[in-house]
């Protein structure tokens, strides 16, 4: 399995280290957690160098890219914050790539250019209070009335609620019981009866826009419809995308530890010395560089596996469960490094750490990865209501 970047590829990392530098992502990364503010101004300074939707269909205004070249993208830039990687992640992983995939030709001339240009962004709508793992019993529900659809239900933790321009909703069609009657709808931000929330305050990711969704008898034509019930493998191949720019998000958080850790190590001197000339701190560092190493192997496998197509439900399951718990455990040695400087505001690591905690809660927990792999194994479904 070849892993070597392209010539493009590694122009392309090039100009994002180039565009940090410039842009001072170090600084402003402290900015958006201190604030609490997402970086919008970017999104316009992404879609100029082409990285709002390097993946989807050109013939709709995107690059054609294989998935592996927008990880690369999306590690670089979460390595100073993943709020600053997040329009290339929402734009290139996310629900856009369902439309992209599987949408109807209007839903992709409509909405696929806007996201290419910045002006569109979609988000993705599946939590529910009584249905996270269990994907199965959503509530949400689609009543058939002809022409059109009448929505009602609730969404939680929604990332992107309230600033995206589109959602695709996971819902239920009529009386179908199980998976068999999920299916997605794509919702316009402001359409009668769609409401949001509060806005989430979270440990670490300060600046991701996330809260609840609420339809109250929405009317939704049925053009709106992207995955008809019966077709719920569809939304979850394409959620397995998804998985890999979690795992990317990871890749960079923990490069950015590794990096901290190491300038650190270099800088600080404890008896004399720089602390890089202990035996414990040489260890610590190596060990955060295999972790790493071997998460980025995993990903790379699973993105370079799916092409411009879909990955192995079982990479993308490793892929993203081994990377979050990696993410963590590289954060927690880099703070060790640190010392008491590693707790302190006045350094990344700190915000890195809290950041780190949330890849494994968001896109599907560990445990329910473990049970994809082990059904994959095994050979056999697990189904966890027996």
């Amino acid at each position: 399995m070849d892993f070597s970047l392209t010539k493009e590829q590694k122009m392309l990392l090039d100009s994002l280290k180039d565009m940090g530098k410039r842009e001072n992502f170090k600084e402003l990364a402290v900015q958006i957690d201190a604030t609490g503010e997402f970086p919008h101004h970017l999104t316009g300074k992404y879609a100029e160098m082409g990285l709002l939707g390097m993946t989807l269909s050109p013939e709709y205004g995107g690059g054609g890219e294989p998935s592996i070249t927008a990880i690369l993208a999306i590690e670089e830039l979460a390595k100073h914050s993943p709020m600053i990687a997040a329009p290339v992640f929402e734009s290139n992983v996310g629900p856009v790539r369902v439309i992209d995939m599987f949408g109807t030709e209007q839903q992709k001339k409509s909405i696929i250019p806007g996201v290419c240009e910045g002006n569109h962004s979609v988000s993705v709508c599946m939590t529910e209070p009584e249905a996270g793992s269990d994907l199965t019993s959503l509530e949400t529900f689609a009543e058939d009335k002809g022409d059109h659809y009448i929505l009602n239900g609730r969404k939680c933790f929604i990332t992107g609620g309230g600033f995206a321009s589109h959602y695709l909703v996971y819902t239920r069609f009529g009386e179908i019981k199980g998976y068999k009657g999920i299916g997605g709808i794509i919702l316009k931000k402001g359409m009668p009866g769609f409401t949001f929330g509060k806005q989430e305050e979270f440990m670490g990711l300060r600046g991701m826009p996330s809260c609840d969704l609420y339809f109250d008898n929405v009317k939704v034509p049925k053009e709106d419809v992207v995955i008809q019930p019966g077709d719920f493998g569809n939304l979850m191949l394409t959620f397995d995308i998804e998985r890999c720019g979690n795992a990317a998000m990871c890749l960079g958080t923990a490069g950015g530890a590794l990096e901290a850790a190491k300038n650190y190590a270099l800088q600080r001197k404890a008896f004399g010395r720089p602390i890089c000339e202990f035996q414990d701190i040489q260890f610590t560092v190596a060990d955060m560089a295999m972790k790493l190493d071997a998460a980025r192997l995993l990903v790379y496998r699973a993105a370079t596996g799916a092409g411009q197509g879909l990955p192995s439900v079982y990479e993308a399951s490793m892929a993203k469960c081994y990377a979050n718990e990696m993410v963590r455990e590289v954060t927690d040695k880099a703070m060790l490094v640190f010392g008491g400087y590693g707790y302190s505001k006045d350094f990344p690591v700190e915000r890195m750490l809290r950041d780190a905690r949330a890849w494994g809660v968001a896109g599907g927990t560990l445990q329910m990865l473990r049970i994809t792999m082990a059904s994959m194994l095994f050979g056999r479904r697990f189904d966890q209501r027996k």
